[in-house]
């Protein structure tokens, strides 16, 4: 795979790499990566990976080869203490005594620390109420007129970034930076020879979303917020716009009472019709009428200008949200009790997304451990128009025919029948009962998720840690732990998700992940396929589904001396025709319809 990776470098071509676990994939793209010589940018799917990639590969590879190259890490905005807010954070009204507390931990540390990278902090929870206001974000930044710009932690690592020969980003920075070449507006990654895309199998759904727009009840709420603090202190003497941040706030809190009325993922049928329109316009109105005063103030200083910018941006998103003329874009609402978003996605990316990869002069590499079925990547290569590129398959070291075991239980009831659930909660029972704990009971849904946690826990004598009721890396450090627990999750637990030994030995899965068919963007997506004369059922759904299931999969062998069993309750596995295409997806295994083969390789393992 480094051998091929070289090859790309030297050609300045496109690689997709389907590396299965235990492949060493990291190794494979660092090795020539390092020894080329070349500006490379590694980018990964999150904080966490970017962590480990910077602090523990990276070191551990450059002192195998004996190189010096200089290597640098950079996250976005969000992730660096602003020093300009948390100044002005202990004035924020409302705080409580545990927030001033907090306050003077971070006062304290931000005077100690060099990076200013948030998770040194480790005392102070990653998703703490606090953080949003001692950062800054693209929006309420003040950029270079802010007065501790040249002490800025975000600025002195976007310098070190431009002076390495190799930085580690995530995708949502990758993007950000795809946006501002796009706009004309520069750059904020420096120039490259070769970008490595790991977990590149994430890039559709992140595509999807970079290239469309959204605009949420908190993004007004905050600009509400700081409108009012830049008011009181640059232009006092202007009462109208107080009146004016108060219209907003009492609108946006109308429009999440409304929105939370429906729960869920929804077409453009409800934000432009009845009252949700009302709501629309009501928030257009508000936002009308606050940036008039702002303009009218923009004089008084650098809060009130900043406030002017993110206004006339939101304006113009809710704008082009009602804009019904538009065309080859999906309007939907996201909404909960906690807030709403109103997206524009667009139906189809692989033309943008090529069009910004050529405005990078690389090599590019895209990694991950399923971006095939069966060491098929067309499915990939379309959606990311990259049918050019060159591909090619590492199947795992791991003898998946000796560690696991496949069980397909004999549900009698399809997956859309009221007693389905009931049926999965009593196959997890006794294939937990088997393995003695020591389990995952991935769920394809929350509704799934909450259906099973409370007969799970009456029934097994082993701790049963359930998604939300802790960070998850809380939940996954718990469950290591404890050694015998069953944790339930939905789909922050279906990937990036490492753990090794006896700890977890069996992965259950309730059904096949399927994208729900009235999801918004599915539904529009089905369309065009349609009207292309394609079958989306197979051409979309069913390779969408199936490197889910992949993905779910791969979190049971994760070494050479793991063992498992591997569930899918789904009967539809063994009943349609696309089952097939499931199988083909998973790794090798040994398959059984008997529990008592369950039963026996976990006897066999004690």
């Amino acid at each position: 795979m480094a051998d091929r990776i070289a090859e790309i470098i030297e050609n300045r071509g496109r690689l997709l790499c389907e590396a299965g676990t235990g492949t060493g994939k990291t190794f494979a793209y660092l090795v020539p990566a390092l020894l080329t010589g070349q500006r490379s940018l590694v980018s990964t799917a999150t904080k966490t990976l970017q962590d480990q990639l910077y602090g523990t590969d990276l070191p551990l590879v450059q002192r195998a080869l004996g190189t010096q190259t200089t290597v640098a890490i950079l996250k976005g905005r969000a992730n660096y203490v602003c020093r300009y807010r948390l100044a002005r954070a202990g004035a924020e009204p409302g705080l409580w005594a545990d927030d001033q507390g907090q306050i003077s931990e971070i006062e304290a540390w931000a005077r100690a620390t060099v990076a200013g990278d948030v998770a040194e902090l480790r005392q102070i929870a990653e998703d703490a109420p606090i953080w949003p206001l001692v950062t800054s974000t693209l929006e309420n930044c003040l950029g270079q007129a802010c007065p501790d710009y040249d002490d800025c932690f975000v600025v002195k690592a976007r310098r070190a970034a431009a002076a390495a020969n190799l930085v580690v980003v995530n995708h949502h920075l990758l993007f950000a930076d795809m946006a501002l070449r796009e706009e004309g507006f520069g750059e904020i990654l420096p120039t490259v020879d070769l970008v490595i895309v790991d977990e590149a199998h994430q890039l559709p759904e992140l595509a999807a979303q970079a290239f469309g727009q959204a605009v949420s009840g908190r993004q007004l709420r905050e600009l509400a917020r700081d409108s009012l603090r830049a008011i009181l202190q640059e232009a006092p003497d202007m009462p109208d716009a107080r009146n004016c941040v108060r219209t907003v706030e009492a609108v946006v809190q109308e429009a999440q009472a409304h929105f939370a009325k429906s729960p869920g993922r929804h077409d453009d049928t409800l934000g432009l019709t009845g009252e949700a329109a009302a709501a629309l316009e009501g928030l257009s109105g508000a936002l009308d009428g606050l940036l008039e005063q702002l303009v009218a103030a923009e004089t008084r200083g650098p809060e009130i200008q900043n406030c002017v910018r993110r206004g006339l941006d939101l304006q113009q998103r809710l704008e082009r949200y009602s804009d019904q003329a538009l065309t080859d874009t999906v309007r939907w609402i996201e909404a909960s009790a906690r807030g709403f978003v109103l997206h524009l996605t667009p139906i189809d990316i692989a033309e943008q997304f090529t069009a910004r990869l050529n405005r990078y002069p690389a090599a590019w590499v895209f990694c991950s451990a399923t971006l095939a079925i069966d060491a098929n990547f067309s499915h990939f290569q379309r959606e990311l128009g990259l049918e050019e590129a060159q591909a090619q398959a590492w199947h795992s070291p791991f003898d998946y025919a000796a560690q696991a075991l496949l069980y397909l239980p004999q549900l009698r009831v399809p997956p859309n029948s009221p007693d389905y659930m009931p049926a999965v909660v009593e196959t997890a029972l006794k294939v937990i009962s088997a393995s003695r704990g020591r389990a995952f009971l991935l769920c394809t849904s929350h509704r799934a998720l909450e259906y099973c946690a409370g007969p799970l826990r009456r029934a097994l004598p082993y701790p049963v840690l359930v998604q939300g009721e802790a960070p998850r890396a809380a939940l996954l450090e718990e469950f290591r732990r404890l050694g015998n627990a069953v944790l339930i999750g939905t789909a922050t637990f279906w990937e990036g998700v490492d753990v090794r030994g006896e700890a977890l030995s069996c992965v259950i899965i309730d059904k096949l992940p399927f994208v729900p068919p009235d999801d918004p963007v599915l539904r529009a997506r089905v369309k065009r396929m349609e009207d292309n004369g394609l079958n989306p059922f197979q051409d979309y759904q069913v390779p969408v589904a199936a490197l889910a299931l992949k993905q779910g999969a791969g979190r049971l062998i994760r070494d050479v001396t793991d063992r498992g069993v591997l569930v899918v309750c789904d009967p539809r596995l063994q009943t349609k025709g696309y089952g097939k295409t499931f199988l083909r997806a998973l790794p090798p295994m040994r398959v059984t319809r008997a529990l008592t083969d369950v039963c026996a390789f976990f006897e066999l393992g004690t």
